[in-house]
Protein backbone atom coordinates (compact mmCIF):
# COMPACT_ATOMS: atom_id res chain seq x y z
CA UNK A 1 0.00 0.00 0.00
CA UNK A 2 1.24 3.51 -0.83
CA UNK A 3 2.46 5.73 2.03
CA UNK A 4 -0.09 8.33 0.95
CA UNK A 5 -3.00 5.89 1.00
CA UNK A 6 -5.18 4.48 3.74
CA UNK A 7 -7.69 1.66 4.09
CA UNK A 8 -11.37 2.58 4.17
CA UNK A 9 -14.39 0.30 4.58
CA UNK A 10 -17.69 0.74 2.71
CA UNK A 11 -20.77 -1.14 3.88
CA UNK A 12 -23.86 -1.55 1.69
CA UNK A 13 -27.19 -3.25 2.36
CA UNK A 14 -28.02 -6.29 0.22
CA UNK A 15 -31.51 -7.45 -0.74
CA UNK A 16 -31.15 -11.06 -1.98
CA UNK A 17 -34.00 -13.08 -3.43
CA UNK A 18 -35.07 -16.19 -1.55
CA UNK A 19 -32.96 -18.55 -3.75
CA UNK A 20 -29.98 -16.21 -3.41
CA UNK A 21 -30.39 -16.01 0.36
CA UNK A 22 -30.62 -19.81 0.53
CA UNK A 23 -27.33 -20.03 -1.41
CA UNK A 24 -25.72 -17.51 0.97
CA UNK A 25 -26.85 -19.47 4.03
CA UNK A 26 -25.50 -22.65 2.43
CA UNK A 27 -22.17 -20.91 1.82
CA UNK A 28 -22.04 -19.94 5.50
CA UNK A 29 -22.79 -23.53 6.53
CA UNK A 30 -20.15 -25.06 4.25
CA UNK A 31 -17.42 -22.58 5.15
CA UNK A 32 -18.11 -23.06 8.88
CA UNK A 33 -17.91 -26.84 8.41
CA UNK A 34 -14.62 -26.41 6.51
CA UNK A 35 -13.20 -24.20 9.28
CA UNK A 36 -14.09 -26.74 11.97
CA UNK A 37 -12.73 -29.63 9.89
CA UNK A 38 -9.51 -27.72 9.31
CA UNK A 39 -9.16 -27.04 13.04
CA UNK A 40 -9.78 -30.71 13.84
CA UNK A 41 -7.16 -31.72 11.26
CA UNK A 42 -4.55 -29.43 12.82
CA UNK A 43 -5.26 -30.68 16.33
CA UNK A 44 -5.11 -34.33 15.28
CA UNK A 45 -1.89 -33.89 13.28
CA UNK A 46 -0.15 -32.28 16.23
CA UNK A 47 -1.37 -34.83 18.79
CA UNK A 48 -0.57 -37.92 16.71
CA UNK A 49 2.53 -36.84 14.78
CA UNK A 50 3.72 -33.63 16.43
CA UNK A 51 3.26 -32.00 13.03
CA UNK A 52 2.08 -28.46 12.30
CA UNK A 53 -0.30 -28.21 9.35
CA UNK A 54 -0.14 -24.89 7.46
CA UNK A 55 -2.83 -23.03 5.53
CA UNK A 56 -0.97 -23.85 2.30
CA UNK A 57 -1.08 -27.57 3.12
CA UNK A 58 -4.81 -27.44 3.72
CA UNK A 59 -5.57 -25.31 0.66
CA UNK A 60 -3.82 -27.87 -1.56
CA UNK A 61 -6.44 -30.41 -0.47
CA UNK A 62 -9.41 -28.30 -1.62
CA UNK A 63 -9.45 -29.91 -5.09
CA UNK A 64 -9.73 -33.36 -3.54
CA UNK A 65 -12.40 -32.08 -1.15
CA UNK A 66 -14.55 -30.83 -4.05
CA UNK A 67 -14.25 -34.20 -5.77
CA UNK A 68 -15.27 -36.08 -2.63
CA UNK A 69 -17.94 -33.60 -1.47
CA UNK A 70 -19.63 -32.14 -4.58
CA UNK A 71 -21.50 -29.49 -2.54
CA UNK A 72 -18.22 -27.61 -2.10
CA UNK A 73 -17.98 -27.19 -5.88
CA UNK A 74 -20.87 -24.75 -5.49
CA UNK A 75 -18.70 -22.39 -3.40
CA UNK A 76 -16.29 -19.95 -5.08
CA UNK A 77 -12.69 -21.09 -4.59
CA UNK A 78 -11.46 -17.82 -3.01
CA UNK A 79 -14.11 -18.14 -0.29
CA UNK A 80 -12.82 -21.60 0.64
CA UNK A 81 -9.22 -20.40 0.61
CA UNK A 82 -10.07 -17.44 2.83
CA UNK A 83 -11.80 -19.75 5.33
CA UNK A 84 -8.53 -21.62 5.85
CA UNK A 85 -6.65 -18.31 5.97
CA UNK A 86 -8.94 -17.24 8.84
CA UNK A 87 -8.07 -20.43 10.69
CA UNK A 88 -4.37 -19.76 10.10
CA UNK A 89 -4.73 -16.21 11.45
CA UNK A 90 -6.45 -17.58 14.56
CA UNK A 91 -3.51 -19.91 15.13
CA UNK A 92 -0.93 -17.17 14.60
CA UNK A 93 -2.81 -14.87 16.99
CA UNK A 94 -2.87 -17.72 19.56
CA UNK A 95 0.91 -18.16 19.41
CA UNK A 96 1.58 -14.41 19.46
CA UNK A 97 -0.49 -14.12 22.67
CA UNK A 98 1.57 -16.91 24.22
CA UNK A 99 4.75 -15.10 23.22
CA UNK A 100 3.54 -11.85 24.82
CA UNK A 101 2.50 -13.67 27.97
CA UNK A 102 -1.19 -12.83 27.56
CA UNK A 103 -4.10 -15.18 28.13
CA UNK A 104 -3.73 -17.60 25.21
CA UNK A 105 -7.27 -18.57 24.14
CA UNK A 106 -6.85 -21.57 21.81
CA UNK A 107 -8.89 -21.37 18.54
CA UNK A 108 -12.40 -22.73 19.06
CA UNK A 109 -14.79 -24.71 16.92
CA UNK A 110 -17.39 -22.33 15.48
CA UNK A 111 -21.12 -22.80 16.13
CA UNK A 112 -23.58 -21.30 13.66
CA UNK A 113 -24.15 -18.29 15.96
CA UNK A 114 -20.47 -17.33 15.71
CA UNK A 115 -20.06 -17.66 11.95
CA UNK A 116 -21.79 -14.90 10.02
CA UNK A 117 -19.59 -13.97 7.03
CA UNK A 118 -17.63 -15.18 4.03
CA UNK A 119 -15.06 -13.30 1.99
CA UNK A 120 -13.88 -12.82 -1.59
CA UNK A 121 -10.11 -12.20 -1.35
CA UNK A 122 -9.73 -10.32 -4.65
CA UNK A 123 -12.21 -8.09 -6.47
CA UNK A 124 -9.89 -5.85 -8.53
CA UNK A 125 -7.38 -6.60 -11.30
CA UNK A 126 -4.50 -4.20 -10.61
CA UNK A 127 -2.74 -4.86 -13.92
CA UNK A 128 -5.79 -4.11 -16.06
CA UNK A 129 -7.34 -1.61 -13.65
CA UNK A 130 -10.77 -3.21 -13.76
CA UNK A 131 -13.21 -5.28 -11.73
CA UNK A 132 -12.88 -9.03 -11.41
CA UNK A 133 -16.04 -11.11 -11.32
CA UNK A 134 -16.62 -11.11 -7.52
CA UNK A 135 -18.24 -7.93 -6.24
CA UNK A 136 -18.48 -6.26 -9.64
CA UNK A 137 -21.37 -3.75 -9.81
CA UNK A 138 -23.77 -4.73 -12.58
CA UNK A 139 -27.18 -3.64 -13.86
CA UNK A 140 -26.14 0.05 -13.81
CA UNK A 141 -24.85 -0.24 -10.25
CA UNK A 142 -28.06 -1.63 -8.80
CA UNK A 143 -26.63 -5.11 -8.19
CA UNK A 144 -23.33 -6.78 -7.44
CA UNK A 145 -22.11 -10.05 -8.91
CA UNK A 146 -21.46 -12.86 -6.43
CA UNK A 147 -20.08 -15.95 -8.21
CA UNK A 148 -22.08 -19.15 -7.57
CA UNK A 149 -24.84 -17.02 -5.99
CA UNK A 150 -25.95 -14.50 -8.63
CA UNK A 151 -26.45 -10.78 -9.17
CA UNK A 152 -27.71 -9.55 -5.79
CA UNK A 153 -29.58 -6.27 -5.39
CA UNK A 154 -27.43 -3.75 -3.53
CA UNK A 155 -28.18 -0.27 -2.18
CA UNK A 156 -25.14 1.89 -3.04
CA UNK A 157 -26.05 4.81 -0.76
CA UNK A 158 -22.66 6.41 -1.44
CA UNK A 159 -20.06 5.86 -4.17
CA UNK A 160 -17.06 3.58 -3.73
CA UNK A 161 -13.72 5.43 -3.65
CA UNK A 162 -10.18 4.28 -4.31
CA UNK A 163 -9.14 0.77 -5.30
CA UNK A 164 -11.34 -2.09 -4.03
CA UNK A 165 -9.31 -4.88 -2.41
CA UNK A 166 -11.69 -7.38 -0.78
CA UNK A 167 -15.40 -8.02 -0.39
CA UNK A 168 -16.97 -9.60 2.67
CA UNK A 169 -20.62 -10.70 2.79
CA UNK A 170 -21.95 -10.31 6.33
CA UNK A 171 -25.18 -11.51 7.96
CA UNK A 172 -26.20 -9.06 10.71
CA UNK A 173 -29.06 -10.82 12.58
CA UNK A 174 -31.53 -10.86 9.65
CA UNK A 175 -29.92 -8.37 7.26
CA UNK A 176 -27.22 -8.99 4.65
CA UNK A 177 -24.42 -6.51 3.89
CA UNK A 178 -21.62 -6.18 1.34
CA UNK A 179 -18.48 -4.81 3.01
CA UNK A 180 -15.82 -3.51 0.60
CA UNK A 181 -12.28 -2.79 1.79
CA UNK A 182 -10.71 -0.09 -0.39
CA UNK A 183 -7.30 1.53 -0.66
CA UNK A 184 -8.02 5.27 -0.73
CA UNK A 185 -5.53 8.13 -1.26
CA UNK A 186 -5.03 10.36 1.76
CA UNK A 187 -6.87 13.67 1.38
CA UNK A 188 -5.20 16.00 3.92
CA UNK A 189 -7.29 18.71 5.53
CA UNK A 190 -5.85 22.23 5.77
CA UNK A 191 -3.45 22.74 8.68
CA UNK A 192 -5.28 24.28 11.63
CA UNK A 193 -2.34 24.77 13.99
CA UNK A 194 -4.33 23.20 16.81
CA UNK A 195 -3.62 20.27 19.12
CA UNK A 196 -5.99 18.77 21.69
CA UNK A 197 -5.83 16.30 24.56
CA UNK A 198 -8.82 14.03 25.17
CA UNK A 199 -9.62 12.43 28.52
CA UNK A 200 -12.34 9.76 28.29
CA UNK A 201 -14.62 8.70 31.11
CA UNK A 202 -18.00 7.26 32.06
CA UNK A 203 -19.65 10.35 33.56
CA UNK A 204 -18.68 12.39 30.50
CA UNK A 205 -17.74 10.48 27.37
CA UNK A 206 -14.84 12.85 26.65
CA UNK A 207 -13.35 16.03 28.03
CA UNK A 208 -10.96 17.98 25.82
CA UNK A 209 -8.05 20.21 26.84
CA UNK A 210 -9.84 23.21 25.30
CA UNK A 211 -12.71 22.82 27.77
CA UNK A 212 -15.36 20.89 25.82
CA UNK A 213 -17.38 18.34 27.80
CA UNK A 214 -18.98 15.65 25.60
CA UNK A 215 -21.97 14.04 27.30
CA UNK A 216 -22.12 10.26 27.62
CA UNK A 217 -25.25 9.12 25.70
CA UNK A 218 -25.49 5.82 27.69
CA UNK A 219 -27.07 3.85 24.85
CA UNK A 220 -26.98 0.53 26.72
CA UNK A 221 -28.30 2.03 29.94
CA UNK A 222 -31.34 3.50 28.17
CA UNK A 223 -32.25 0.13 26.63
CA UNK A 224 -31.35 -2.02 29.64
CA UNK A 225 -34.94 -2.44 30.87
CA UNK A 226 -36.10 -3.60 27.44
CA UNK A 227 -33.16 -5.99 27.14
CA UNK A 228 -33.83 -7.54 30.53
CA UNK A 229 -37.40 -8.32 29.57
CA UNK A 230 -36.30 -9.85 26.26
CA UNK A 231 -33.56 -11.94 27.86
CA UNK A 232 -35.96 -13.25 30.51
CA UNK A 233 -38.28 -14.27 27.68
CA UNK A 234 -35.42 -16.16 26.03
CA UNK A 235 -34.62 -18.00 29.27
CA UNK A 236 -38.25 -19.14 29.64
CA UNK A 237 -38.50 -20.56 26.12
CA UNK A 238 -37.73 -24.21 25.46
CA UNK A 239 -34.30 -24.76 23.87
CA UNK A 240 -34.46 -25.66 20.19
CA UNK A 241 -38.00 -24.35 19.76
CA UNK A 242 -39.13 -21.79 17.21
CA UNK A 243 -40.49 -19.48 19.92
CA UNK A 244 -37.05 -19.36 21.56
CA UNK A 245 -35.39 -18.61 18.21
CA UNK A 246 -37.82 -15.74 17.68
CA UNK A 247 -37.10 -14.37 21.18
CA UNK A 248 -33.34 -14.63 20.58
CA UNK A 249 -33.73 -12.74 17.29
CA UNK A 250 -35.65 -9.90 19.01
CA UNK A 251 -32.95 -9.54 21.68
CA UNK A 252 -30.26 -9.57 18.97
CA UNK A 253 -32.05 -6.76 17.12
CA UNK A 254 -32.05 -4.65 20.27
CA UNK A 255 -28.31 -5.25 20.70
CA UNK A 256 -27.80 -4.32 17.04
CA UNK A 257 -29.65 -1.03 17.51
CA UNK A 258 -27.51 -0.18 20.56
CA UNK A 259 -24.35 -1.02 18.63
CA UNK A 260 -25.37 1.16 15.70
CA UNK A 261 -26.27 4.08 17.98
CA UNK A 262 -22.87 3.81 19.65
CA UNK A 263 -21.01 3.64 16.33
CA UNK A 264 -22.91 6.65 14.97
CA UNK A 265 -22.00 8.64 18.07
CA UNK A 266 -18.34 7.57 17.82
CA UNK A 267 -18.13 8.53 14.15
CA UNK A 268 -19.65 11.98 14.72
CA UNK A 269 -17.47 12.72 17.75
CA UNK A 270 -14.30 11.57 15.96
CA UNK A 271 -15.16 13.58 12.83
CA UNK A 272 -15.61 16.73 14.91
CA UNK A 273 -12.18 16.32 16.53
CA UNK A 274 -10.39 15.49 13.27
CA UNK A 275 -11.93 18.42 11.37
CA UNK A 276 -10.64 20.95 13.94
CA UNK A 277 -7.31 19.64 15.29
CA UNK A 278 -4.02 18.63 13.64
CA UNK A 279 -2.92 16.54 16.64
CA UNK A 280 -5.22 14.55 18.94
CA UNK A 281 -3.78 12.92 22.05
CA UNK A 282 -5.50 10.38 24.27
CA UNK A 283 -4.52 7.94 27.01
CA UNK A 284 -3.22 4.56 25.86
CA UNK A 285 -5.78 2.59 27.86
CA UNK A 286 -5.83 -1.21 28.22
CA UNK A 287 -9.60 -1.43 27.88
CA UNK A 288 -9.59 -5.25 27.93
CA UNK A 289 -8.20 -5.20 31.46
CA UNK A 290 -10.46 -2.38 32.62
CA UNK A 291 -13.70 -4.21 31.78
CA UNK A 292 -12.87 -6.75 34.51
CA UNK A 293 -13.60 -4.12 37.16
CA UNK A 294 -16.90 -3.27 38.85
CA UNK A 295 -17.42 -0.63 36.13
CA UNK A 296 -17.48 -3.28 33.39
CA UNK A 297 -20.97 -2.43 32.09
CA UNK A 298 -20.32 1.33 31.99
CA UNK A 299 -16.95 0.88 30.26
CA UNK A 300 -18.45 -1.50 27.70
CA UNK A 301 -21.26 0.96 27.05
CA UNK A 302 -18.97 3.89 26.19
CA UNK A 303 -16.82 1.71 23.89
CA UNK A 304 -13.47 3.49 24.18
CA UNK A 305 -11.54 0.92 22.12
CA UNK A 306 -13.96 1.26 19.20
CA UNK A 307 -13.84 5.05 19.44
CA UNK A 308 -10.03 5.18 19.39
CA UNK A 309 -9.98 2.88 16.35
CA UNK A 310 -12.49 5.06 14.48
CA UNK A 311 -10.59 8.20 15.48
CA UNK A 312 -7.29 6.78 14.18
CA UNK A 313 -8.89 5.79 10.87
CA UNK A 314 -10.44 9.20 10.28
CA UNK A 315 -7.21 10.95 11.26
CA UNK A 316 -5.17 8.84 8.83
CA UNK A 317 -7.58 9.68 5.98
CA UNK A 318 -7.35 13.39 6.78
CA UNK A 319 -3.58 13.55 7.30
CA UNK A 320 -3.96 14.22 11.04
CA UNK A 321 -2.04 12.64 13.94
CA UNK A 322 -3.44 10.61 16.83
CA UNK A 323 -0.96 10.12 19.66
CA UNK A 324 -1.66 7.62 22.49
CA UNK A 325 0.22 8.58 25.66
CA UNK A 326 0.94 6.68 28.92
CA UNK A 327 -1.98 7.21 31.31
CA UNK A 328 0.05 7.17 34.55
CA UNK A 329 -0.61 10.15 36.88
CA UNK A 330 -2.50 12.27 34.33
CA UNK A 331 -5.31 12.68 36.87
CA UNK A 332 -2.94 13.45 39.81
CA UNK A 333 -0.53 15.86 38.09
CA UNK A 334 -1.09 19.60 38.24
CA UNK A 335 -1.23 21.04 34.73
CA UNK A 336 0.20 24.35 36.02
CA UNK A 337 3.16 23.45 38.25
CA UNK A 338 3.58 19.73 37.50
CA UNK A 339 3.25 18.60 41.13
CA UNK A 340 2.05 14.98 41.41
CA UNK A 341 0.09 13.96 44.48
CA UNK A 342 -2.90 11.70 45.13
CA UNK A 343 -4.44 14.36 47.37
CA UNK A 344 -4.60 16.77 44.43
CA UNK A 345 -7.78 15.10 43.16
CA UNK A 346 -11.02 14.83 45.08
CA UNK A 347 -13.64 13.23 42.83
CA UNK A 348 -14.36 15.81 40.08
CA UNK A 349 -12.43 18.65 41.73
CA UNK A 350 -8.70 19.11 41.22
CA UNK A 351 -6.95 21.35 43.76
CA UNK A 352 -3.16 21.34 43.74
CA UNK A 353 -1.74 21.13 47.28
CA UNK A 354 1.46 22.78 46.05
CA UNK A 355 0.42 25.83 44.02
CA UNK A 356 -3.31 26.00 44.82
CA UNK A 357 -4.40 25.66 41.18
CA UNK A 358 -8.06 24.60 41.01
CA UNK A 359 -9.79 23.02 38.02
CA UNK A 360 -12.22 20.31 36.95
CA UNK A 361 -10.29 17.08 37.48
CA UNK A 362 -10.96 15.66 33.99
CA UNK A 363 -10.17 18.95 32.28
CA UNK A 364 -6.87 19.09 34.14
CA UNK A 365 -6.15 15.51 33.02
CA UNK A 366 -6.88 16.41 29.38
CA UNK A 367 -4.33 19.24 29.56
CA UNK A 368 -1.74 16.83 30.97
CA UNK A 369 -2.46 14.37 28.14
CA UNK A 370 -1.79 17.04 25.53
CA UNK A 371 1.37 18.22 27.28
CA UNK A 372 2.63 14.63 27.54
CA UNK A 373 2.01 14.00 23.82
CA UNK A 374 3.82 17.12 22.60
CA UNK A 375 6.05 18.39 25.41
CA UNK A 376 7.96 20.70 23.06
CA UNK A 377 4.83 22.61 22.11
CA UNK A 378 5.12 21.51 18.48
CA UNK A 379 1.76 20.65 16.91
CA UNK A 380 3.37 18.18 14.50
CA UNK A 381 2.81 20.39 11.42
CA UNK A 382 5.33 23.16 11.92
CA UNK A 383 3.08 25.24 14.20
CA UNK A 384 2.62 25.42 17.93
CA UNK A 385 -0.18 24.75 20.35
CA UNK A 386 -1.03 26.31 23.67
CA UNK A 387 -2.32 24.49 26.72
CA UNK A 388 -5.28 26.44 28.08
Amino acid sequence: MSERATIRVYRYRLYPTKPQEAAMFETLRLTRTLYNAGLEQRIAAYRKQGKTVTAYDQQKELTALKAECPEYAGVYSHILQDTLDRLDKAYKAFFSRIKRGDKAGFPRFKPAQRWNSFKFKEVWDRKKGQWLSPGKPVDEGRRINLPKIGAVKCKFHRPLEGTPKTLQIVLDVDEWYAVYTCEVPVNPLPVSGSGVGVDVGTRYFAITSDGEFVENPRHLGKSLKKLRVQQRTVSRRKKGGNRRKKAVRLAAKTHRKIRRQRQDFHHKTARKLVSVHDVIAHEDLKVGNMVKSNLARSISDVGWASFFQILSGKAASAGRKVLPVPPQYTSQRCSKCGHICRENRNNEVFRCVSCGHEDHADWNAAKNILARALPSGDNGNGGTYAVA
